[in-house]
């Protein structure tokens, strides 16, 4: 496999997470079981066989790369990619797309779906995901990837297969729905995106950025231009029922080992040991 990009993984029960942010570079993520992405700031060689992406906001860095994946899976005679995103982001990239195949003299099919807050996109009987409205700059929007299993009516319990198979064939409802979140993206966002989304605090691992880290940034001055400070995660720390948190998006201005700083100095336990750093 060509390794024409960095690509971090992190495996976490039954799941793999793979991908790499940096702040105004390129940002890309996916999981592979569930065959999803979230934005195309780039494009790794080996995530173009993922079908179905979810974009966050039109900045380059989370979009750029999009012609370039598009263009690949046409080479490869792959079917046409289906991308969501924003309504407001849908004519312009076409315009975009079309100019890029007058350029280049090849087709660039795929399938561009609007989605606003409040959508539920249904991935396969087992797999929904909800759109929420983050806080960024321009119009930016957060993900989660729920889960869908069938419960047995509590009602119902204790009767025997039986009768549960003869109230089933009657047409009546033996089941409920549970509904398990299990990856929250968050995108680029001000805290807001996740306090106006209880769910991405409750879903198994939640990806979220984290720009800035460093007291001598002050967060209320980060706020304006639409991100999150590690303050900001220090407030809230209380609320992370997450198994796993990935903070990312780091900014350029910092050094590997001065984000570990940082963040340890701050974090001493890393959130009980559940806080990744995607450095």
């Amino acid at each position: 496999m060509i390794n024409n990009l960095p690509v971090k993984t992190l495996r976490h029960n039954g799941l793999t997470i793979e991908g790499y942010s940096r702040a105004a570079v390129q940002t890309y993520w996916r999981i592979p079981e569930y065959k999803v992405g979230f934005d195309l700031g780039a494009q790794p060689w080996s995530f173009m066989g993922t079908p179905t992406w979810f974009i966050s906001h039109a900045h380059m860095d989370h979009l750029v790369a999009l012609p370039v994946y598009v263009a690949r899976r046409r080479m490869m005679k792959m079917e046409p990619p289906t991308i969501y995103m924003a309504e407001h982001i849908i004519e312009p990239m076409k315009r975009i797309l079309r100019l890029f195949s007058r350029l280049d003299r090849g087709r660039l099919p795929c399938e561009l779906i609007p989605v606003e807050p409040g959508d539920e996109i249904q991935l396969s009987r087992e797999l929904v995901v909800t759109v929420s409205t983050t806080r960024h700059t321009v119009p930016s929007l957060g993900y989660i990837v729920w889960e869908r299993r069938k419960k047995l009516k509590p009602e119902l319990q204790g009767l025997s297969g039986d009768k549960i198979r003869d109230l089933r064939q009657s047409g009546v409802e033996v089941t409920d729905e549970a509904r398990i979140p299990r990856i929250a993206y968050l995108g680029d966002s001000l805290a807001e995106g996740l306090d106006d989304c209880p769910a991405m605090y409750e879903a198994e691992v939640l990806i979220l950025e984290l720009t800035f880290v460093s007291p001598g940034h002050k967060k209320e001055r980060i706020h304006k231009f639409g991100h999150l400070h590690l303050d900001d995660l220090l407030e809230r720390r209380e609320r992370f029922a997450n198994k796993l948190v990935i903070a990312s998006h780091f900014s350029t201005r910092y050094h590997a080992k001065q984000i570990r700083q940082c963040v340890q100095k701050a974090l001493p336990d890393m959130l009980d040991g559940r806080l990744c750093l995607w450095i």
